[in-house]
């Protein structure tokens, strides 16, 4: 019989590379580049071990470093945690690709530093996807807030630095403000910070109106979540080289806010706790806003990044609300919806850097007709779109599917807050596609072909391999499906 593997593991691949990018340095960019991706395949191959593990029954957990009062910091492996942790590495590995081909292409300085954040946060991220309880996740959530701070203010420019600041404030004073007051009243009431299937504050006599408030100091309190109005950081942080909004939006940041607000809700909480209460119905307002508002933010950007970025604003926000309907159908979906929209979001943002970097264009109103100089790149452009959108044969359809069916069984105004911002995101992304390959290039002669004008292969095989990716997860969702079947909702 296998061992069973630990989730300790997880953290060693991220945090034993960051000797090794520091003594090679610039020196020997690609010994330095190669085993980055080295150890995100190890990474990933640790995850599939635990993935392996769960499904055959196991739950693997590590040690324990006790703190005060009997608090500890603590990793164990769950359905959720796992599938974040498995998209986590596995898009480490192709970022750090796509990232070669960028940060040279693009003649990007302080590379190695660019690389051992990375590494740091990637760790917090493992940290964060199987913390045992609030307090591990808390360490992992403010580690990684701090690691990726350089990553925002890379360039160094007066403009780089005041996105800097505001991220860093945004998200430290909410965390701090909010997320850290929640987390000691659950221990007040509960006596432990652990995750427990089905919640520990059932039986704490704790009122309506208790846990109203608590379920906003969580909500506001993970500003990562970009629940409006503490969502200015995420398009102030688009000043980033590409490969940190690809990290930002898809495989880190944001992803581990509304990962975090699915694990409270479901193991602190407890989603039967929010159902029964009624205690989430004045947020879930908060979230149908943020959902519609910013998708109307994102029809108004001409610049392809900023777009994108409220774009992300808009989908964390579906997250929330599935966190917040509280039924297994929405949690399911808004579970599955981290991965569809990692994989979408993921190479939206690729493109946006070989665009830049090859064609040397930000805003969407100089692409005419680059489709037909860039068809590739365009052509994942317009899949992950369309799995943004949530329209087959893109797996976005399932997740937002299923976050609809909860929301059907709460509230049909829900579900229509749902089909409203789809049609937006219809309106904001299908016509940058449809505008680089239908409208006329203003630098070609009628009648002449215009010229290929594809990014380097690192950063064109990775857009193409997660653009097939949303494609696969349209025809074969049932490893994740399987998985999160497993999640022990009570």
């Amino acid at each position: 019989m296998n061992e069973i593997v630990n989730p300790i593991i997880t953290l060693l691949p991220p945090l034993l590379v960051l000797p090794l990018i520091f003594y090679y340095g610039e020196a020997n960019r690609n010994f330095r580049e190669g085993v980055i991706i080295a150890a995100g395949v190890f990474l990933f191959i640790a995850n599939v071990m635990i993935y392996r593990d769960v499904m055959a029954g196991a739950m693997p957990v590590s040690g324990e470093i006790h703190l005060l009062a009997g608090y500890s910091l603590k990793l164990s492996a769950e359905p959720m945690g796992v599938m974040f942790g498995l998209l986590a590495s596995f898009l480490w590995v192709v970022t750090t690709v796509y990232s070669i081909g960028y940060m040279r292409d693009h003649d990007e300085p302080f590379q190695t530093r660019f690389y051992a954040c990375f590494a740091i946060a990637l760790a917090a991220v493992m940290g964060a996807a199987y913390a045992d309880n609030l307090l591990t996740l808390f360490v992992a959530y403010e580690v990684l807030t701090l690691s990726t701070y350089p990553l925002v203010t890379h360039s160094g420019t007066d403009k780089a630095k005041r996105a800097g600041r505001v991220y860093l404030g945004i998200l430290m004073c909410s965390s701090i403000g909010l997320l850290l007051p929640a987390i000691i009243w659950v221990a007040s009431l509960a006596g432990t910070l652990d995750f427990v299937p089905g919640g520990v504050i059932a039986d704490s006599g704790i009122g309506r109106t208790g846990i109203a408030v608590l379920l906003a100091l969580f909500a506001f309190g993970i500003g990562k979540a970009a629940l409006m109005p503490l969502h200015r950081w995420l398009p102030a942080a688009m000043v980033a080289p590409t490969p940190v909004s690809a990290l930002l939006h898809a495989v880190a940041v944001v992803k581990t806010g509304v990962f975090a607000m699915l694990k409270i809700v479901t193991y602190t909480i407890g989603i039967d706790t929010v159902s029964a209460s009624g205690a989430a119905q004045w947020l879930l307002p908060v979230a149908a806003f943020t959902i519609i508002a910013s998708s109307c933010v994102a029809f108004t950007k001409d610049n392809l990044k900023a777009r994108l970025a409220y774009s992300t604003v808009s989908q964390l926000s579906y997250i929330v609300m599935a966190a917040l309907l509280a039924t297994t159908m929405s949690v399911t979906g808004g579970a599955m919806h981290i991965i569809m929209h990692a994989f979408g979001k993921i190479t939206l943002f690729f493109c946006a850097g070989a665009i830049l970097v090859t064609a040397h264009k930000e805003n969407i109103s100089e692409m005419d007709g680059l489709g037909r100089r860039m068809p590739i790149t365009f052509a994942a452009f317009a899949i992950a779109a369309i799995g943004i959108i949530g329209l087959p044969p893109l797996g976005g359809v399932w997740s937002k599917l299923m976050i609809a069916g909860g929301a059907m069984d709460i509230n049909v105004f829900w579900a229509l807050v749902l089909m409203v911002s789809t049609l937006l995101n219809i309106a904001y992304l299908l016509p940058i596609p449809i505008r680089a390959f239908f409208s006329p290039d203003p630098g070609v002669a009628p009648g002449q072909p215009s010229p290929r004008q594809e990014t380097s292969a690192p950063m064109r095989w990775s857009l193409m391999l997660t653009a097939a990716i949303s494609l696969v997860l349209f025809f074969y969702p049932a490893p994740l499906v399987e998985l999160l079947a497993l999640v022990q909702w009570r």
